[in-house]
């Protein structure tokens, strides 16, 4: 058991200093989420309040099918998601999520590092939705797709696929970008 799991175990015991543990390692990245999925500061704060209420209740219901973290951004998503369909959905801009952390040196790569920020991040905006949020769950969030399918909901294969035509719309699109500009 590693310590996320050992800390959400306390907290299913009712341990809340292990809550506040568990605070302290993801709200961050819960809060990050929330801001992509809302662009009002106050209701992605108040999301996150319901989600962590979700996981005091619903602590003994973790599995350990996939990381804590993203069982908890599960959590979250699904907490934004019952709450934004309550209300009108506005969204915050893919150009104000951070870019990847770093560039892998294969072809894809080299590829769009050649290729200008806005370019890219107009193809991704772009994208449908579900391709979009597997794209920025994995490139933005750096999450591995056995997590991207926790959060989400969906099969690894769901993932695989979203992911692969994704890649596939973006070369698309940015070949034509490319061609049109010369």
């Amino acid at each position: 058991m590693d310590a996320d799991s050992t800390l959400l175990a306390r907290v299913a015991c009712g341990d809340e200093h292990a809550l506040r543990r568990l605070y302290e390692r993801h709200a961050a990245d819960m809060l990050r989420l929330l801001r992509r999925l809302t662009s009002d500061t106050g209701t992605a704060e108040e999301i996150l309040q319901e989600a962590w209420l979700a996981v005091w209740r619903s602590a003994g219901g973790y599995r350990g099918e996939a990381s804590v973290r993203a069982w908890l951004l599960g959590i979250t998503r699904r907490r934004a998601h019952d709450r934004l369909r309550r209300a009108a959905l506005t969204t915050v801009d893919v150009d104000e999520a951070p870019e990847p952390a770093d560039v892998r040196a294969d072809v894809e790569g080299q590829v769009l590092a050649t290729l200008g920020h806005e370019a890219i991040m107009a193809a991704v905006r772009r994208l449908p939705t579900r391709s979009r949020e597997v794209v920025v769950l994995a490139f933005v969030d750096g999450l591995p797709y056995r997590d991207i399918a926790e959060v989400l909901g969906v099969p690894v294969g769901t993932v695989k696929s979203r992911m692969a035509h994704a890649r596939a719309r973006l070369v698309r699109s940015l070949r034509n970008e490319g061609t049109e500009g010369t």
